[in-house]
Formats: structure tokens, sequence, C-alpha cells
């Protein structure tokens, strides 16, 4: 029987990979963010904005942000991590 080669998992915190962006670390006020830029042809999915509390519709792109450390009841970033406007995370400080 074959093995499967297994795809090596990011460091504590990291989610999975998603398609369609690029990513970088941002400092603000109330720590250091990774920030993921999503293109409206990745984005399936309707959100809403915590910086503005209104919806991200489907196909409109948009940053999906969260802590570089996961806060001390997060297993993972995973559970921290928020799908924002652009302009909304721009104004966030």
């Amino acid at each position: 029987m074959s093995r499967r080669r297994r795809t090596p998992r990011g460091p504590r915190g990291a989610p999975p990979p998603l398609s369609g962006g690029n990513q970088r670390v941002e400092e603000r006020g109330d720590g250091d963010w990774v920030v993921r830029t999503i293109t409206g042809s990745s984005s399936t999915k309707t959100y809403t904005c915590p910086g503005c509390s209104q919806a991200i519709r489907p196909a409109t792109p948009h940053v999906v942000v969260w802590p570089l450390e996961p806060g001390l009841l997060s297993a993972s970033g995973l559970e921290e991590r928020r799908h924002w406007h652009t302009p909304c995370w721009r104004r966030h400080r």
C-alpha cells in the first residue's frame, strides 16, 4: 500500500492557504496582524465586516485578518480570523 504525502502545516495559528490573494503582516495599535488580500473572483460567501457591520457580498475584493499571535484562549488563528472591507481595515488603528 502506498503512503500519501501529507502537506506540511504552517506555524501554530496560521489558517490554511486561501486562493486568490497575497499575505503580509501589518502593525496596528492593538498588535501585529496577518492581512491577506482576497480577490473578487475567489470570494464566494457573504461575510459581515466588523468595521462597519455591513455585508461583504460574494465577488467583492476585501481583506482577511487574524492576529499574528493567537489569543491565550484560541487554539489557532482560524478562530480569530475576520473578513473586512479594505477601506474599513485601513481606518482601523
